[in-house]
């Protein structure tokens, strides 16, 4: 199931329908709205569940780069940027091109920095997929009887 390692078990999310594509998601005290684009069928009331996986990528690039930037007393702005692609045939992304846009860093440091952003928790887990499964639960069925 996993590597040898320090195993830190994440709180439960939970996925709530709200009414057509629309669901709200629960992580630990926030709820975030995710849905559909109009043109897939959604009322664009939140980014999709693939727009939110690419953003927890550029997200954890960005950290990852920001813990870098401050454990070397170096400061300014850091932007992280993705596009991607899907495949709709298989149903998956296809590619994620991360961009980071960074102050300047010292030659000495630059490899480290490049090494930090390339090994952030998210884009580790992509390299190496994660153990996944998906347990179908179903409410009691009524008893049927007469009527």
């Amino acid at each position: 199931m996993t590597g040898a390692g320090l195993i830190v078990r994440g709180r439960p999310i939970v996925a709530r329908h709200e009414g057509g594509h629309q669901f709200t998601l629960r992580i630990r005290e926030h709820e975030l709205i995710v849905d559909q684009p109009r043109g897939s069928g959604g009322e664009d009331a939140g980014p999709s569940s693939t727009e939110l996986f690419v953003a927890s990528l550029v997200g954890c690039v960005a950290h990852y780069g920001h813990l870098f930037l401050a454990r070397h007393g170096l400061s300014g702005d850091l932007t992280a940027e993705a596009d991607w692609s899907v495949d709709l045939v298989s149903e998956r992304l296809s590619a994620v091109e991360v961009r980071l846009d960074a102050p300047a860093i010292p030659v000495e440091l630059e490899a480290g920095f490049r090494e930090a952003v390339d090994h952030c928790l998210v884009h580790n887990s992509l390299r190496s997929a994660p153990y996944v499964a998906i347990e179908v639960r179903h409410a009691a069925a009524a008893e049927s009887g007469p009527v």
